[in-house]
């Protein structure tokens, strides 16, 4: 049985990880430009979190705050809000552990929505270069 988004329970609560109308209408409705965002954003937010590690406080800052500005435009709101609660926690001076690990399980769960959602599009659909998704890099 192919559950949609809205019934995926989430992680956290019973908001889906990505507001699924939001991101309808900040894309226009264009089914194929809502596939590009997700993947855009996943992409992003793999590597934002990835780099986190090997930089100073200013750097992790700098990452959360663009990682919070990305997850605004997909509506992915829990991730924006630990975004934002990573920088502050920097801009405070506070231990960072705490707010990487809420920033983490935040991101995952809305990558793993991301992946739902990109499952759900049909086989038939290719990227810009032409090349099928099970074909890209």
């Amino acid at each position: 049985m192919k559950r949609t988004l809205k019934e995926l329970p989430s992680i956290v609560g019973d908001v889906p990880p990505i507001d699924v109308g939001h991101l309808a209408r900040t894309s226009l409705g264009d089914r194929h430009l809502e596939w590009q965002v997700l993947e855009l954003f996943d992409r992003q937010a793999e590597m934002l979190l990835g780099c986190m590690p090997d930089v100073d406080r200013a750097g992790v800052a700098s990452a959360a705050h663009t990682l919070a500005g990305s997850a605004r435009a997909i509506g992915a709101w829990r991730v924006a809000d630990a975004a934002e609660a990573l920088e502050r926690a920097v801009a405070e001076n506070r231990e960072l552990a705490a707010a990487l690990q809420t920033l983490d399980g935040t991101v995952v769960e809305a990558r793993l929505a991301i992946c739902a959602m990109l499952r759900t599009r049909p086989s038939t659909e290719h990227t810009r270069s032409g090349a099928p998704p099970a074909q890209r890099i």
